[in-house]
């Protein structure tokens, strides 16, 4: 029997291991949980955990009494980074949800935990192992591109209201769609270029489409405009809209923050350098809705371009001094386009001492900086230098509000 520990057994963590790792590893069983929300956690154990799985006041007990062979962490978002440097002491494989950190301390801190530690990491970034992402990796390594002059990262989100109307919504917690989202992309690109983003210029909206003055704890089956609000669950169904289709949380309530506050941003962009002189561009969109579904990367050099989007599934090699073209297809239904399979498998090769992780906690943390650098550009209106892992520059002060 594989026994597993957990730290913090929300929706995400339970899902990864229920329906991703558990067809990979039958004999896997929940052993131990650390979670406030014993009621909530019981309702997502499978049926095979119910009996073993037993509920520790911290991580050290749970070690000391449940004796876990690997530990996941799927707390929420503020608690990554404190709970992988506890865990740094343990030479336990460790599945670590991203962002791995959400402020400049907590990330340094990780680091610096991390830094003579024997614990193996695999951070929660299907987007970099996914079928099409390695693909595109293979042949700009191969010259399909030539060196690599620009990349150009695409995210419109077709289910962004949930960074509004459900726990995403605390700004305190999620620090931000750059680290909530933008974290996965700029790994992946900083992969495809095979070079760390360097310097970063940023812009955001926020307050333009989500949040407002609608009174806080309004639910739309309290409020006397669900009859015509877009955003009430009647209408998300009479337009296939996606998203929480129950009465869940005002969209427009001023308990979603506002600039000076802190908020989520309704959509943000970013120009990147890279280490190695290429330079890119990144967009996300967060109310974008349906068939405006879009998410991935074109790369150009001067002997050709490779382009892919996960949505569509198709990746597409164009030949500048040629006349033709190759699109390849990938396969249709795998959770995050494939990456979450292929994250358990580096999971359960650590395990077995069989492999190594593709995704580190230095990347982890090197796409926190990076995410950080596009905040503190987008708060300040300049272009910011992204720290690198190893570097040894004093932490300063985070930025102020958003309309510093």
């Amino acid at each position: 029997m594989l026994r597993l520990g957990v730290m913090g057994f929300g929706g995400r963590i339970s899902g990864v291991i229920n329906h991703v790792l558990r067809p990979l590893a039958p004999d896997a069983r929940v052993v131990g949980i650390v979670d406030p929300d014993e009621a909530g956690a019981r309702t997502r154990l499978a049926e095979c955990d119910r009996d073993d799985a037993r509920f520790y006041p911290s991580l050290a007990e749970m070690v000391r009494a449940g004796k876990p062979d690997a530990l996941l962490i799927g707390t929420r978002c503020n608690l990554h980074a404190p709970y992988a440097i506890e865990a740094a002491a343990y030479d336990l494989p460790l599945y670590l949800e991203k962002p791995v950190a959400i402020t400049l301390e907590q990330a340094t801190a990780l680091e610096a935990a991390f830094e003579h530690s024997r614990c193996p990491v695999v951070v929660s970034f299907p987007l970099r192992v996914s079928p099409l992402c390695v693909l595109a990796r293979a042949l700009i390594a191969d010259g399909a591109v030539g060196a690599p002059e620009h990349i150009f990262g695409v995210n419109y989100v077709p289910y962004g209201t949930c960074y509004w109307d459900a726990g995403y919504r605390n700004f305190a917690i999620t620090q931000g769609l750059f680290l909530q989202k933008a974290t996965h992309d700029f790994d992946y690109m900083m992969y495809l270029l095979d070079s760390p983003i360097v310097k970063v210029a940023a812009m955001a909206s926020w307050g333009r489409v989500f949040g407002g003055t609608k009174p806080a704890g309004l639910t739309c089956d309290q409020c006397e405009e669900a009859f015509t609000c877009l955003e009430s669950p009647d209408n998300r169904k009479r337009h296939c809209a996606g998203g929480d289709l129950h009465p869940h949380p005002c969209t427009f309530g001023e308990d979603c923050g506002s600039p000076e506050t802190g908020m989520n941003e309704d959509a943000s962009s970013a120009l990147l350098e890279f280490a190695n002189g290429a330079r890119g561009v990144y967009t996300q969109v967060f109310y974008t809705r349906r068939d405006a579904a879009a998410r991935g990367a074109t790369v150009s050099g001067y002997l050709g371009t490779v382009g892919f989007d996960w949505y569509t599934g198709e990746l597409k090699r164009v030949r500048h001094h040629a006349p033709y073209s190759d699109t390849a297809r990938g396969a249709d239904g795998m959770s995050h386009f494939g990456g979450d399979d292929e994250l358990c498998r580096d999971f359960l090769d650590i395990i077995a001492g069989r492999g190594a992780s593709r995704t580190t906690v230095q990347m982890g943390i090197q796409s926190v900086y990076a995410c950080l650098a596009a905040k503190e550009s987008a708060e300040t209106e300049r272009f910011v230098a992204v720290r690198q892992v190893g570097q040894t520059a004093a932490v300063t002060s985070p930025p102020g509000p958003l309309s510093a």
